[in-house]
């Protein structure tokens, strides 16, 4: 395809938010003018890394120096701009393994899992909604899985020891249920029953009055089961396995397992929104991020994280490093995800060096029965 000879113009920008790094395609008229002096593109006043040009069509990286609320397109022949939403950092030095959990006042819980078995200073976590971290005095090894209850109690899965603990509202610490294997992601549904991933195969629920049943059987994961109920009252879990082919699967009211969509690489957190549609960070089609499946199983990328053309330095490497929480400040809601689309939690647990992991963005759904706020 030739050079455009017009002015260049943004019909839309895909993903419409992004984090520093992440891969955004640009699309629309006259965005490539000559061949020899390629087109500039900023977001704010950072200039961003061009990997693929045409006259309809850029291909970009986030520059980790990006800021501001838009990007724009320069070329000999005139500039474009649109409005962007970048995620910009709200805390550091965390490391969690399944998704976070959000009270009605805005507080993210969030945990310093560390390797297992390994027993670090706090090891759970509230970021207020200034962004403020603060450490919870819980004595619990590994903590993973945490989920809120109607009155705001949360609860804690341990993979270290197959327990489930319970935080009140008041700060007592007392422990819900045992014997959940190696446990991992856990959820509520509507009638307070709470679903724990046992990660070597097992999904239980925990009825209010604390029987255990089990409740469906699935491949082990090699990392973590990831819990959320939809709209419609079934359960959805991810659970990265060895192959390259992973699912999201859709366990019904009566238990029964059935993939819901296929073709993912190491999918991890997952949230619903009110309309049904489910996010879920993992790579696919060769993108990495956060998908959003539409309740017919419509597919697309509507967060851009970590993408493969990264230069080596930004690279989440062997050596072991801490995790952050970014926020889109558009969006309100919590989603928690590893090594930026590129999932590795149980590296974290001595089979190898502990990861990057990340928690990136703070649009606000519902993940069992955690309180969200939705789109402000």
């Amino acid at each position: 395809m030739s050079p455009s000879s017009e002015a260049p113009v943004i019909l839309s920008v895909e993903p419409s938010c992004a984090l520093p790094g992440g891969e955004v395609r640009l699309h629309g008229r006259g965005l490539l003018t000559d061949l020899s002096r390629p087109a500039q593109v900023c977001f704010g006043e950072a200039v961003a890394t061009v990997v693929f040009g045409s006259p309809t069509q850029l291909t970009v990286l986030v520059p980790e120096s990006a800021a501001g609320k838009s990007i724009s397109v320069s070329t000999p022949l005139g500039s474009s701009k649109t409005g962007f939403t970048l995620a910009t950092l709200l805390s550091e030095n965390l490391h969690p393994v399944a998704n976070p959990a959000v009270d009605k006042e805005s507080n993210v819980y969030v945990t310093f899992s560390g390797s297992r078995g390994q027993s670090v200073p706090t090891s759970l976590f509230r970021i207020d909604d200034g962004s403020e971290l603060h450490p919870i005095a819980a004595e619990i090894m590994n903590p993973t899985g945490l989920a809120l209850d109607g009155v705001g109690n949360l609860y804690i899965s341990s993979r270290q020891d197959g327990a489930v603990y319970r935080l009140s509202t008041s700060g007592e610490l007392t422990t819900y249920a045992e014997g959940m294997g190696v446990a991992t992601g856990i959820a509520f549904d509507v009638h307070g029953n709470l679903y724990v991933g046992d990660r070597s195969g097992t999904i239980f629920k925990i009825a209010p009055d604390r029987q255990i049943f089990v409740y469906a059987t699935l491949e082990p994961s090699l990392a973590a089961y990831h819990l959320a109920f939809s709209p419609n009252g079934n359960l959805y879990v991810t659970g990265p396995t060895a192959s390259s082919n992973d699912c999201v699967y859709e366990i019904d009211q009566k238990g029964a397992v059935t993939p819901f969509f296929s073709h993912l690489g190491r999918p991890q957190g997952l949230a619903f929104d009110r309309d049904g549609n489910l996010y879920v960070a993992a790579s696919w089609s060769g993108r990495r991020g956060i998908m959003r499946i539409t309740p017919d199983r419509q597919p697309s990328i509507t967060r851009s994280s970590w993408s493969p053309p990264r230069p080596p330095t930004s690279f989440p490497g062997p050596q072991r490093a801490s995790c952050s929480l970014r926020s889109c400040r558009r969006c309100r809601f919590c989603f928690a995800f590893e090594s930026e689309g590129h999932p590795d939690p149980e590296q974290s647990e001595g089979e190898g060096p502990q990861r990057r992991s990340h928690l990136r963005y703070r649009p606000k759904f519902s993940t069992g029965a955690s309180a969200f706020r939705g789109w402000s």
